[in-house]
């Protein structure tokens, strides 16, 4: 974008007061809705406006995925209604699996609308996008995996191109590209949706307003995660200060009754302070709510390497032709962070469960430690949870010599505490379910965590505690994860599975996306290296020395002070668009949010990737000053 482009966008911000209101997509009056002794929301209303992108947030069983429904009209409110205009279609991710056509295109294109039937290159496209290749198409929808099958529904979602679009969990089954392009489409979607995501930075890098579901009432605030939850700890200290100031004036009205009311002379003020505190009324303690607090056990390992692999490749047949990965290399150290990456299929939890020892290897060799003592987080771990057992006896079972005094710390502090340690694991939601996997890994001592997508059905606030402790442990860590945000948290090497097997790249996350990164496709893309310094000086004189080295240094200082000039200018304009956003986020400029949040989004991309051609320019510059000094002495 041109910095004539951007400032005559910037110049057309408009005033307040210049808008018309317009009448919200969807409005929601005095919503209640609750299950048995559960009350999800109490006489809550919010409206979606024109063009306005939302995120979804709340606790695990607060009510987020109850509402789209009520939404859908799949379920009925106990009270309130939800209204919206005559014409305007609401389409949704179905989470139930349910396919009628042989095809996994055909499939897709039972969603496109009745004058766009024969236009099956649109499902095409959007198939591609979320990972599908061509000779996918004709494969059957119920030969692929749960996660392929979710797709194929978010595909038919897409491709309905409804007014309001509800989004539960669509990142759960995605890997980093399909992610990467579901940001894309989201953030150009002409529609309004709605989005339930675990996924803080996914969810912050498409929304105009978050809302969230908190002590039975919606809030919505235009602006991000961060904002929202600003928002809500000002207005909750706010609250509590005049509770405080309330309950100290009631306090005082009392003592003043009980002290004068039986005295003549100050019978008429008493009676006056009586009807002032009828009037004040009540206003509850906040309770504090569950949170997520715990600490992996450690086992000390006196070993700088736990771990070595040699040669390791694997295939379900033990067919080297169909290897998913093959001489496949690592080395484990004892406090290691380790990133796995890549497309989905191409073994990235299969190799977490070779190394755990869950599956055997066609070839190589996994050498441990003597004092190595792994903790497995895998999605098929969870699978394995055994339905009929409680959740005491699930995290017994791995530990059978922890005292249950120290099994029931365990269930507290993985938000299970008294009787809700005592529910059978059946009646869990996956979120739960994922807790209690964690409860497991924390009953045995451990020094290298194996976790597969550990954040899938955990709320914020848990990724949140699992990210500091994550932080914390002493130990080596392997996590396989599509979650840009705990790879940027954590990582400090990759493993990264491409097209061509796993390779190593020794450097965090933002070194591998400024160094190599992703092609369209999914691939691992090498960006093109300078070549080697080399140039021959045979016979050529001081002069004719120095003024080449003036021809080959002079283009590379010209390239320095263009992107310096560069930065400088899109910062500026950065700056000035932050603050027309904050402006506009103060005055609820929703269309000016919308449109201007990803331009904002795009100048902060474009300013780390000139920052980053920067660095490489004066590396560039100090190697070339170095040879010809070299050469020159």
């Amino acid at each position: 974008m041109s910095k004539k482009l951007a400032l005559s966008i910037y110049l057309k911000v408009p005033k307040q007061g210049t808008f018309c209101k317009i009448a919200p997509m969807l409005k929601v009056q005095k919503l209640s809705k609750q299950y048995s002794d559960q009350i999800l929301f109490e006489e809550t209303s919010f409206v979606v406006g024109l063009g306005e992108k939302i995120g979804l947030v709340g606790r695990n069983g607060t009510g987020k995925s109850t509402l789209f429904k009520l939404i859908r009209g799949l379920e009925v409110a106990d009270s309130g209604e939800i209204t919206h205009p005559k014409d305007y279609r609401i389409g949704a991710l179905e989470q139930h699996i349910e396919f009628t056509k042989p095809t996994v295109l055909e499939e897709a294109c039972l969603a496109l609308r009745e004058e766009e039937a024969a236009d099956s290159y649109k499902a095409e496209k959007i198939l591609m996008g979320l990972g599908f290749t061509k000779s996918d198409f004709s494969r059957p929808p119920s030969s692929f995996s749960g996660g392929y099958q979710v797709r194929i529904n978010l595909a038919k979602a897409i491709l309905q191109r409804p007014s309001l679009l509800l989004l539960d969990e669509p990142t759960n089954y995605l890997d980093i590209v399909s992610m990467s392009w579901l940001k894309k489409f989201l953030r150009q979607y002409e529609g309004e949706f709605m989005l339930i995501t675990h996924d803080r930075q996914f969810m912050d890098e498409v929304v105009t307003h978050v809302m969230g579901i908190h002590r039975g009432r919606v809030k919505k605030y235009p602006g991000d995660t961060a904002h929202f939850y600003q928002r809500l700890m000002e207005e909750e200290e706010l609250y509590e200060k005049t509770r405080v100031n309330l309950e100290q004036k009631k306090k005082e009205l009392t003592n003043f009754i009980t002290r004068f009311g039986a005295k003549a002379s100050k019978a008429a003020q008493a009676q006056s302070k009586a009807k002032q505190l009828a009037k004040l009324g009540n206003m509850s303690e906040l309770k504090d709510e569950n949170n997520l607090s715990f600490a992996f056990n450690y086992k000390d390992c006196p070993a700088k390497t736990l771990m070595t692999v040699q040669n390791l490749s694997f295939s379900y047949d033990q067919k080297a032709e169909s290897d998913l990965f093959t001489d496949l290399n690592l080395t484990v150290a004892a406090k290691d962070r380790i990133g796995i990456v890549g497309k989905n299929g191409k073994g990235k939890s299969t190799f977490l469960n070779v190394i755990a020892g869950e599956l055997k290897p066609r070839t190589g060799q996994i050498t441990g430690h003597h004092d190595l003592r792994m903790g497995f987080f895998g999605q098929t771990n969870i699978q394995r949870l055994n339905l009929e057992k409680d959740i005491i006896q699930e995290i017994s079972d791995v530990n059978e010599a922890l005292p249950i005094h120290r099994i029931r710390s365990i269930c507290g502090t993985m938000m299970f505490p008294g009787d809700l340690a005592k529910k059978k694991i059946k009646v869990l939601s996956g979120g739960e379910r994922a807790r209690v996997m964690l409860g497991k890994i924390l009953a045995v001592p451990t020094n290298m965590l194996l976790l597969d997508e550990p954040t899938n059905h955990l709320d914020m606030q848990s990724i949140q505690a699992l990210v500091d402790e994550i932080d914390d442990y002493p130990g080596a860590l392997l996590v396989v994860t599509h979650s840009e945000m705990l790879l940027h948290a954590f990582a400090k090497k990759l493993l990264v599975f491409g097209e061509n097997g796993a390779e190593i790249f020794d450097g965090t996350y933002q070194d591998f996306l400024d160094k190599i990164g992703w092609d369209d496709d999914g691939k691992i893309k090498k960006k093109q290296q300078r070549q080697p310094l080399s140039f021959d000086h045979t016979g050529k004189s001081q002069h004719e020395i120095q003024r080449e080295r003036a021809q080959k240094v002079t283009p590379i200082k010209e390239q320095i002070e263009s992107l310096e000039k560069k930065i400088i200018e899109h910062e500026e304009m950065a700056k000035k668009i932050e603050e027309k956003l904050i402006d506009a986020y103060a005055k609820n400029l929703s269309s000016f949010i919308q449109e201007f949040s990803p331009i904002a989004a795009q100048l902060k991309s474009k300013i780390e990737g000139l920052y980053q051609c920067l660095e490489d320019e004066y590396n560039h510059l100090a190697k070339m000053e170095d040879y010809y000094k070299d050469n020159n002495s």
